[in-house]
């Protein structure tokens, strides 16, 4: 039904042509656990008709095994296909299924309703122009309903369809809808969320999926298939402000110099003026070169090459803009933070930032406060853990071309890298340039304790063979990456209490000369050494304390 066409059969390609120039409609489906999200996305591919005879064979005879839905055909099971997903019938992983209607073509993401998998669920929320949030209609607005609807707002989607699902099991009361339609318009109001539609369905049943259910006649508008045909997104686009964000320098001979990459916003046109950024060196532009030639203008969302009339250093990570609105320069902003990894996101810690197509390296200066999902309330903190939002305050090694992520998605987002494992760790939108001020704020204890990952110990080595062991102890704790230095002449107290604020670890030679009042730790080591209980003091993660029994090892 959905996909059919009359020029299928009369001309192939002009239905290729026509398929090809549809309007692509990104969006996701959330919520809490169980409330269908998965089965949704079944039911509209089923009633669209874009389910092939034999997967919906393969469907039938899954659900025997492995169904929740008793006779009938578990249709969550197209999106569901991870072992453990159907053992457990829960999402674990974003799936990602595309069908296509006579307007319009389509990308959902199904993504999980469990807490522990919120980076999963921000993870596919970042590219979508809608969201499907689906509330159970027994039991209202939860939890999860609430974390997800601030995700969606925070990752700047404007249009949200509320789905109150499972109305079949509440003999499709209007009440039960309207009361589910207030509360959760009350908790809007705090979300920037512009465009809000309510729709009463069964996902099991299909009613008011696909086609409109005569189950409630009190509903007057549109279906869910209906609704994503129809609904505006074009507008959501920045076509004022030109970014173009280099990938790559194309020079395939000496008479040809482009630079490639996808258009993030604005509309460039040919024999427009552009400048570089960071150099700010301005050209105009001599030509736009696609896959099909070469164009007079290109709008976002397209990979094009373009040449310049003058001869500029441009290379991968700088950016084309247009210079009447040129974006902010600097090396330091404001952005919210989305944590997903286990080890938690510490200021003072090195990562790379990575914007478009420029990485560079930076850390977290100041973590402004943590935000609770669940209340939207604000609350100091010095860490994110894993799935944490906060707004935090970055400084980069060298200056990035970024806009507020509300005006850019494509200049304003980020991503944050771990640089030894080169995982992915936080995903981030960017507010606002930092305040000045800040930068005047002094260097603390704290912040070199999560520069460097560790204590600034003294350790105090006795023996007959202390000078030996203290250059051991340096060795080894040096290839370990730690800041360390061992003294093996005379140290005296105001030299070790120097280099303990640059945040160094001190390892001296004779009797422990350090202060008693002193704010450092002092270890004193008589024996062998034990290398393990040395790293383990020295953890920035371990608390001591002066009065705290000396190690004899």
């Amino acid at each position: 039904m959905s996909h059919q066409s009359d020029l299928i059969s009369a001309d192939i390609l002009g239905y290729l042509a026509q398929h090809e120039n549809k309007e692509m409609l990104r969006f996701l489906t959330c919520g809490n656990v169980d409330d269908g999200k998965s089965t949704l996305i079944g039911r509209l591919l089923h009633d669209s008709k874009m389910i092939y005879e034999d997967q919906l064979a393969a469907i039938q005879k899954d659900s025997l095994k492995s169904g929740t839905t008793g006779d009938e055909v578990d249709l969550a099971l197209l999106v569901d296909g991870l072992q453990a997903e159907r053992e457990q019938g829960i999402t674990i992983d974003v799936a990602y299924r595309y069908f296509s209607t006579a307007q319009r073509k389509f990308i959902i993401a199904d993504t999980p309703g469990h807490e522990q998998y919120t980076r999963n669920m921000a993870t596919g929320a970042s590219t979508c122009d809608l969201a499907i949030i689906l509330v159970d209609a027994r039991y209202g607005v939860q939890t999860q309903t609430r974390r997800h609807s601030f995700i969606v707002s925070l990752l700047g989607i404007r249009h949200v369809v509320v789905a109150i699902n499972k109305m079949d099991l509440m003999k499709f009361k209007e009440s039960v809808f309207e009361q589910i339609k207030q509360d959760y318009s009350e908790f809007a109001q705090r979300l920037s969320i512009t465009d809000i539609h309510f729709i009463p369905l069964s996902a099991l049943k299909g009613d008011n999926v696909v086609n409109k259910s005569e189950h409630t006649p009190w509903y007057r508008g549109p279906s869910l298939m209906e609704l994503l045909n129809t609904i505006e997104i074009s507008a959501d686009r920045n076509i004022a402000d030109v970014r173009f964000p280099v990938q790559w320098v194309n020079r395939p001979n000496l008479d040809f110099r482009g630079y490639s990459g996808t258009l993030a916003a604005g509309i460039i046109k040919k024999s427009a003026v552009v400048m570089a950024l960071p150099s700010r060196k301005a050209s105009q532009v001599k030509s736009i070169v696609t896959f099909d030639g070469e164009q007079q203008e290109a709008f976002p969302g397209q990979a094009i090459t373009v040449t310049l009339t003058d001869e500029i250093d441009i290379s991968r990570g700088d950016m084309l803009v247009s210079p009447e609105h040129a974006p902010a320069l600097d090396s330091r902003f404001n952005a919210d933070v989305v944590w997903m990894a286990e080890n938690p996101l510490v200021p003072g810690k090195q990562y790379y930032i990575k914007q478009a197509t420029r990485t560079v390296t930076g850390s977290v200066s100041r973590i402004g406060y943590r935000i609770d999902v669940n209340t939207l309330e604000k609350s100091p903190a010095s860490q994110l853990k894993l799935n944490e939002i906060g707004l935090c305050e970055f400084a980069l090694s060298a200056p990035l071309a970024f806009d507020p992520y509300s005006q850019c998605k494509g200049t304003g987002s980020f991503i944050v890298i771990d640089r030894l494992s080169n995982v992915t760790v936080g995903a981030g939108m960017i507010v606002s340039l930092a305040e000045r001020n800040e930068m005047l704020r002094p260097v603390s204890r704290a912040d070199r304790i999560a520069r460097f990952g560790q204590k600034p110990v003294n350790f105090w080595i006795q023996g007959e063979q202390a000078a030996l062991v203290a250059l051991q102890l340096e060795r080894r704790l040096f290839d370990r990456g730690h800041a360390c230095i061992a003294i093996t002449e005379q140290a005296s107290p105001d030299l070790t209490a120097q280099l303990n604020k640059a945040g160094l670890v001190c390892i001296c030679v004779g009797g422990a000369q350090t202060p008693a009042e002193s704010e450092f730790d002092r270890i004193i080591i008589t024996d062998a050494l034990d290398f393990d209980a040395i790293i383990q003091t020295i953890d920035p993660r371990v608390n001591f304390s002066e009065e705290q029994p000396d190690f004899d090892i």
